[in-house]
């Protein structure tokens, strides 16, 4: 389905609810600039740092896109478990998944609060930047500890820049790449106010500090573009 969501009046602030879900992978696509390259780089760092039977969790796994992706390149046979805390959005998942008869565990569960088992790789695509500031760091941690030793944390996160014209000329980049995607100034806009406080970026170097900070010693940004990077720690 094609992502109206924001093209009327919106007076509640963004949520992972049953309208973003039924059109999540549309506005994915149109509003994560090179979102499909990057899929296609993180399924292959999954293929060259796993073996046979290894367990590779995705984190705000929404309608299951990147594990669908691991799933079809991977030659070996890993456990993908998906973890999301929206109902609408695994119920997307499951038929997705049962649609392409993947073998992929889905699970709706709070990651902050539940239990997330311990894997090779943990995945988390968009997903620190919806957590707050106050509560990521703990959540970095628990991921960390959710590792084996040698394991990775991937995660992929909108970016902010120190310098304010900097920061002001890439927001005004990422607004033109929306507009040649199809949205227009009005769902720009709306979109923008309902992420006012919802979503909350940190800059380069706050993500790998924060890595860092819990014990994570190799962290490197493998992707970039504009305010968009994509991150690599190792345990």
């Amino acid at each position: 389905m094609i992502d109206k969501v924001f093209n009327k009046e919106i007076e509640k602030q963004f949520e992972f609810d049953e309208e973003v879900a039924s059109v999540f992978d549309d506005m994915l696509d149109r509003s994560v600039p090179f979102y499909r390259d990057v899929l296609s780089l993180v399924s292959t760092l999954v293929e060259k740092n796993t073996k046979e039977g290894d367990r590779v969790c995705d984190l705000g796994c929404s309608t299951a896109t990147t594990l669908l992706e691991i799933f079809s390149k991977n030659s070996k046979k890993l456990e993908l478990i998906g973890i999301d805390n929206s109902s609408a959005m695994i119920k997307r998942a499951k038929r997705k998944v049962a649609a392409f008869g993947a073998d992929i565990k889905l699970f709706q569960a709070d990651f902050i609060k539940d239990e997330i088992p311990l894997s090779k790789i943990i995945i988390a695509n968009y997903t620190l930047q919806f957590v707050r500031p106050a509560k990521r760091e703990e959540l970095v941690k628990k991921l960390y500890n959710s590792l084996e030793k040698g394991g990775f944390f991937i995660f992929n996160e909108k970016i902010i820049y120190e310098d304010k014209k900097l920061n002001k000329q890439m927001i005004d980049i990422y607004y033109d790449f929306k507009k040649q995607k199809g949205y227009s100034e009005y769902e720009i806009a709306k979109k923008r106010e309902a992420l006012e406080n919802v979503l909350i970026p940190y800059s380069d170097e706050e993500n790998i500090s924060l890595a860092k900070s819990v014990g994570f010693k190799n962290v490197n940004i493998i992707f970039k573009w504009a305010n968009f990077a994509c991150f690599i720690a190792q345990k």
